[in-house]
């Protein structure tokens, strides 16, 4: 039976990226998006880099708890999934003390919330079978505080310390658990910026860290991973 990679946002990014190099892996994708439109796209893709690959794509926003629930129990019908990526993210800018109302509960029931009953929904069949990996997309915003951080901040630094307490809770179920912690990375969210794309990270580069910390023996786990731009953060 072929393994199952979950990723959420997976149709822009790094999301996409991680899709489309665990599909010429050989893994079936399951991903969602809000619009679907980048879905059908992204199958395309995917089956263009292996006919093979089953895929199961979902229209959701997950801002919202219940689409998240509809994912995790689709998701759960379709595969067991040996691989769940919390990806799905939003960044709006704004010091805390002045950004638009609104802003923080957006950003962390879209950054933080969605990944917290998503983990609890997958993580039963991974705990049944004592195996599996889950990866948290952070960032260097939750380890370094900048100005104009402001709720985007706050929510991946709770991001990393929700992935640290899963890290202790899974050892016992020979699960791993990762955090990833990229730098400025060309997607969408940097559209408009004054700046070469020489001073970003490539999406590609991230899916391919993910790739090489899935692939290590079972003896060993990367628990953090922090990747930044050759000439530093932006």
């Amino acid at each position: 039976m072929g393994k199952c990679i979950l990723v959420t946002g997976g149709t822009k990014g790094i999301g996409r990226a991680i899709c489309l190099r665990f599909a010429k892996e050989g893994f079936d994708i399951i991903t969602c998006a809000r619009n679907a439109d980048d879905l059908q796209t992204l199958e395309k893709e995917l089956q263009a880099i292996n006919s093979d690959v089953k895929a199961l794509t979902v229209q959701a926003d997950l801002s919202k708890k219940e689409e998240v629930m509809n994912l995790a129990q689709k998701a759960n019908e379709f595969s067991k999934v040996d691989v769940l990526v919390n990806n799905t993210g939003v960044f709006l800018p704004g010091a805390i003390h002045e950004e638009p109302e609104g802003n923080f509960e957006l950003m962390m029931e879209t950054n933080l919330y969605s990944a917290y009953y998503l983990v609890r929904a997958i993580l039963p069949q991974m705990m049944e079978s004592k195996s599996g990996h889950v990866f948290s997309m952070g960032s260097i915003a939750g380890t370094t505080a900048y100005p104009n951080g402001g709720s985007y901040a706050i929510s991946k630094w709770a991001m990393l310390g929700m992935t640290k307490c899963l890290r202790e809770e899974m050892k016992p179920f020979g699960i791993k658990v990762t955090s990833i912690l990229p730098g400025a990375t060309f997607t969408a969210s940097w559209e408009g910026v004054d700046l070469p794309i020489e001073r970003f990270m490539k999406a590609e580069d991230v899916a391919d860290t993910v790739w090489a910390a899935y692939n290590l023996s079972p003896a060993s786990v990367v628990e953090e991973i922090t990747i930044r731009p050759q000439l530093g953060d932006i």
